[in-house]
């Protein structure tokens, strides 16, 4: 039987284990989108899983995507009636936008094997090099800055570099949260990626800050002063100063 959401068939996917929890205060604050989107995740681990989840409770269309898409049932029940669970092919096949949250040093892979499904695609990356895993991959990352050496790594595609400044705990733990929220940095040299980008970042819970062009990626790269720090967008603008 057709999956309702999209001309993929549920017996095309396989679900599993893996699992991502919310407070229930948290999602009772979300809104339902008005125009849901068909979001492929690349790498549905603590990070992903739990940025996929927020999307998906308000009402995106998701497929969470892994190597081993049995470990994702627990996430996919979670999630909801509009998520499936593929490999990362089916879930760049699926969607409109495509959110990769890989370790660092699999990035170059990624772009190899999937460069002709994402191409043209609006790409969230939020992965973090670490040199200690991700080897030269991960050194070269973070002497250039991620949003240039991920637009090497991932070409044709309408890159975003944003959701990667705050924690899996933070993003679970803070998204929606009362008063002013969590700022999100966001870098990109596409007009409508980074407009598009915004809307998700308010809809997932949180205050979404435009940094500038893909160069300036590195100032919330690992390692720089406002990273995994959760600032407020006011405290944000003013540590990269921003206007």
């Amino acid at each position: 039987m057709a999956h309702p959401f999209s001309p993929i068939s549920r017996r095309d996917f396989l679900v599993a284990g893996g699992t991502i929890a919310v407070a229930a205060s948290h999602l009772a604050a979300q809104t339902r989108t008005a125009k849901p989107l068909k979001i492929g995740i690349i790498g549905s681990g603590r990070q992903g899983g739990a940025i996929g989840l927020l999307w998906a409770k308000v009402g995106h269309q998701i497929v969470f995507s892994s190597r081993n898409p049995d470990s994702l049932a627990p996430l996919v029940e979670q999630a909801g009636p509009s998520t499936l669970a593929g490999t990362p092919a089916q879930a760049a096949a699926f969607a409109d936008v495509v959110l990769i949250a890989v370790p660092y040093g699999a990035l170059p892979q990624v772009g190899r094997d999937l460069a002709h499904l994402l191409k043209g695609k609006i790409v969230i990356d939020v992965g973090n090099p670490r040199v200690d895993r991700d080897g030269e991959v991960g050194k070269d990352a973070l002497a250039r800055g991620t949003g240039v050496a991920s637009k090497e790594h991932l070409p044709g595609v309408r890159l975003v570099r944003a959701l990667n400044a705050l924690s899996y705990v933070q993003v679970t733990k803070e998204a929606h949260r009362a008063g002013e929220k969590l700022g999100i940095p966001i870098a990109a040299d596409d007009k409508e990626a980074i407009d598009l980008t915004v809307r998700l970042v308010e809809e997932a819970g949180f205050d979404p800050v435009v940094v500038g062009g893909l160069e300036r990626a590195k100032e919330f790269d690992a390692g720089t002063p406002v990273y995994v720090k959760g600032l407020t967008a006011a405290q944000l603008k003013a540590a990269l100063k921003l206007p």
